[in-house]
């Protein structure tokens, strides 16, 4: 994730004990038309959704019939990651479109939207030549061009993160594999890589963050785009052969993640990121002298036969037509350095348990519910943003489409779609494979007691608390941008953000049954929920263009 746009992460919660509905053991030895009246007289925030046996059917189908860790081995193991666009997810979706159709699913269609060409990794390989052999852990970043069999050169270390860093090395690149990194001295942990929140931990999150706007934010982020654009140019235009960056994270680990999907915006050089402790030696040997040699062999390629990526839907239709839907969504789009198992396909598994279980209970909702798994997450949230801008809301276009999408959030005014006012709730999971501990209210104070309501069934399966907090960097966030109740769970952060995350052990070993069946059991009845209950959750105010947070900012020369 960028994510995100990768990265990151939330769940529904209820405070307790107490719970968000106490009827009081007296009302018991009431007669019945006492107990009526009281009932009556409850405030509306206290009459739930429907208080049948649904609920702990979901349970028990999603518990001791589940499917969750199946789907997940076939997807993370028999297909592994899907890059946008790329050959990997194209077998995904085309997979999981088979298995909505087994379970009965409805409407199961997908809807376009501009990417860039696809991309994938054939093979790949690392090493330092001179002073002595080694085999370096390094992987090809993304949507960079091939090396057209093996490069072999000296390095030359070059720090340079803006144009101006250039002219010191202006004439020294030619033939060189270029490091563009500083090398640091390690990041060792200081805290434990393995976490599961405690009730202070999901405490702190319940407090209403005021709205941060920056009228600057969408240029800047086009300043910075265009900044790594003319920094490869200007190498490849002083000879060298290729460029190597450092994985920002220690532990031999990798990400690949790279940013040159757009059409016609290719890197014009190959690009190579190498294991941390690889990179330090190298620019260690290159300081004291020579410099080393190394060969790389980055055997790539584009796929350009289409440029547009796809995002795919499923539905259980509701019985009433007029009362609009309720959505669940996952980003289905991972990385490429590991399966994408916690990062997204969790939370995609996640979905399509929910939508199994929901199907194979034989019940019809009031509302449609509808099953979304995005594409183009990890690149800055292109899926869904597509959807809202073709169902929900937007804003006028641009011609240059990176510009379009960079600048999207800062460009007024915003205009409501014919089915703006369809879209009740939409529930997002993309924070790995961690027990749901509770909700984020997305600073939506109103939706809090509906939201009590609805994840009070679940306390004895961790949920504890609706928190007001909000949370950024993935799917629900352009929802919530326009104005609709979107929301995404708290989750236990295991070790999501220590060594999984983009990461090149991100693989079904790190994914946690119990936590995924519990996951799978709260989403299908918080929709099931959503989709009944006679009330709806309040729209925040339709979005207009904010103040900036700080008006009387000057803007840094120093930054972006």
């Amino acid at each position: 994730m960028p994510v995100p746009p990768g990265s990151q992460l939330s769940n529904w919660q209820v405070s307790h004990p107490g719970g968000s509905r106490i009827i009081p053991t007296i009302i018991r030895r009431r007669s019945r038309a006492a107990l009526l009246a009281a009932v009556i007289s409850l405030p509306l925030a206290a009459q739930a959704a429907p208080t049948d046996d649904r609920i702990a059917r979901i349970a028990d189908e999603g518990y001791a019939h589940s499917k969750v860790m199946m789907t997940a081995h076939e997807l993370m193991d028999g297909i592994g990651g899907r890059l946008t666009n790329s050959p990997g997810l194209h077998r995904a979706q085309d997979w999981a479109e088979a298995k909505f159709r087994n379970w009965g699913l409805s409407n199961i269609h997908r809807e376009e939207f501009l990417f860039g060409p696809g991309w994938e990794i054939r093979s790949s390989y690392a090493r330092m030549i001179e002073p002595r052999p080694i085999e370096m852990t390094a992987i090809p970043v993304a949507w960079t061009p091939a090396t057209e069999g093996a490069i072999r050169a000296p390095i030359v270390v070059a720090p340079m993160s803006k144009p101006e860093h250039f002219a010191e090395w202006r004439g020294k690149l030619s033939g060189k594999i270029v490091l563009v990194d500083l090398p640091g001295t390690g990041d060792e942990p200081n805290r434990a890589p393995f976490r599961r929140l405690d009730s202070n931990a999901i405490a702190e999150r319940d407090t209403y963050e005021q709205p941060d706007y920056d009228p600057d934010a969408g240029e800047e982020r086009m300043e910075r785009n265009a900044d790594r654009e003319e920094l490869l140019r200007l190498s490849a235009a002083d000879g060298a052969l290729a460029i190597a960056r450092k994985s920002y994270r220690d532990g031999k680990l990798l990400h690949g993640s790279g940013y040159t999907h757009w059409p016609d915006k290719a890197a014009p050089l190959p690009i190579v990121e190498i294991a941390a402790e690889d990179y330090r030696r190298l620019t260690r040997l290159a300081k004291t002298g020579p410099a080393p040699v190394i060969e790389i062999n980055n055997d790539v390629r584009f796929v350009n036969d289409d440029v547009m990526a796809e995002n795919l839907f499923a539905e259980i239709p509701g019985s009433d037509p007029d009362a609009g839907y309720v959505m669940a969504g996952a980003h289905f789009d991972s990385w490429i350095a590991g399966d994408g198992a916690v990062d997204n396909g969790a939370g995609s598994v996640a979905v399509m348990e929910a939508a199994r279980i929901l199907k194979s209970l034989g019940i019809r909702p009031k509302r449609t519910i509808r099953f979304a798994l995005w594409s183009g997450e990890e690149q800055g949230l292109h899926g869904s943003l597509a959807y809202v801008r073709r169902h929900l809301a937007d804003k006028p276009a641009l011609d240059d489409p990176q510009a379009d999408h960079d600048t999207w959030t800062t460009r007024w005014p915003l205009t409501k779609k014919p089915g703006y006012d369809d879209l009740k709730a939409y529930f997002n999971i993309d924070n790995g494979s961690g027990k749901l501990r509770g909700i984020h209210a997305e600073g939506n104070l109103g939706a809090i007691p509906i939201l009590k309501d609805w994840t009070a069934p679940f306390a004895s399966m961790g949920i504890e608390r609706v928190v007001a907090g909000d949370t950024s960097g993935t799917d629900h966030v352009y929802m919530q941008a326009v104005g609709i109740p979107a929301y995404q769970f708290v989750q236990d952060p295991l070790d999501y953000g220590s060594r999984l995350h983009h990461t090149s052990i991100d693989t079904l070993d790190h994914m946690k049954a119990d936590d995924m069946r519990q996951m799978s059991v709260v989403l299908a009845g918080m929709l099931w929920q959503a989709a009944n209950d006679e009330r709806e959750l309040p729209k925040p105010p339709f979005p207009t263009e904010p103040s900036p947070r700080d008006p009387f900012a000057y803007d840094d020369p120093d930054e972006g």
